[in-house]
């Protein structure tokens, strides 16, 4: 049997899904590669992969698509991994860095300066060390590992997942599995049940990990509580909302 392309990302709030498919059957089955998100979603509208676990707010952009997972990277309120970091409050920031490893961040960053903040900052693509750039009126987006070191230079943090809450409400859904094409439904179930397997043994895999970037403790409350596994109704209304919101404005990166 040809195996299936995955794309997963390659940050730490992926690795239970990681270890549950290196822990079961479903690893013989495919592929697996980890990549920045920007990539998982260039492959998977590229075809370059079958399956990837990508920014929502790339889903309009597929001619066909189906989540084929009960499983994401969300959160409810605060995520501590994707934050607008700055010197200023909000009202004083005159331009923001948009993190080139994020879709989905970049259009919630937009939404929420647009609908919710009320300031209209010019917006300013980047490239790999931007993060240097941010000082004084000059803000910047940064999500995923990376934001662990960084948010203690900045006078002010604004979590974008918990932003979107105070909104809407809402959780906030930053990534899904998604397919362009029809998966036979065994293979849904199973790859859902590996993904179950690692979201259900964080304490187990936290043992087995090492990293310089996080303490265990930090990481396992980032795992544990920060991130939200589970892709609910909430969480699937919450997706509807954004892309409502973002198809029917201007500021969506995914369209202009």
């Amino acid at each position: 049997m040809k195996k299936l392309k995955v794309s997963a990302v390659s940050y730490l709030n992926t690795i239970p899904f990681v270890y549950g498919m290196e822990h079961s059957d479903i690893i013989d089955q495919i592929d697996l590669e980890l990549d920045i998100p920007s990539d998982c979603a260039n492959k998977l509208l590229t075809d370059k992969v079958d399956i990837g676990l990508v920014p929502v707010a790339i889903l309009p952009q597929l001619e066909e698509h189906y989540i084929i997972s009960d499983y994401c990277i969300g959160a409810t309120g605060r995520v501590n991994s994707v934050l607008l970091l700055s010197d200023v409050p909000l009202n004083e920031i005159e331009s923001i860095q948009l993190d080139y490893q994020s879709k989905t961040s970049v259009d919630l960053v937009r939404l929420l300066a647009t609908k919710y903040w009320g300031i209209s900052p010019e917006w300013v693509d980047t490239m790999e060390g931007f993060e240097n750039k941010i000082n004084g009126k000059v803000a910047g987006v940064i999500i995923g590992d990376r934001t662990f070191n960084l948010k203690k230079d900045y006078k002010y943090q604004y979590d974008l997942s918990e932003e979107w809450f105070n909104f809407t409400g809402l959780p906030f859904v930053f990534a899904c599995w998604v397919s362009t094409k029809k998966i036979s439904t065994s293979f849904e179930e199973s790859f859902n049940k590996a993904l179950e397997f690692g979201v259900n043994r964080i304490d187990e895999l936290i043992e087995k990990y090492n990293s310089s970037n996080i303490p265990k403790l930090k990481l396992k409350t980032y795992l544990k509580r920060d991130i939200d596994y589970a892709l609910d109704e909430s969480k699937l209304k919450a997706i509807q909302l954004f892309l409502e919101y973002t198809s029917k404005n201007s500021f969506s990166s995914i369209l202009s």
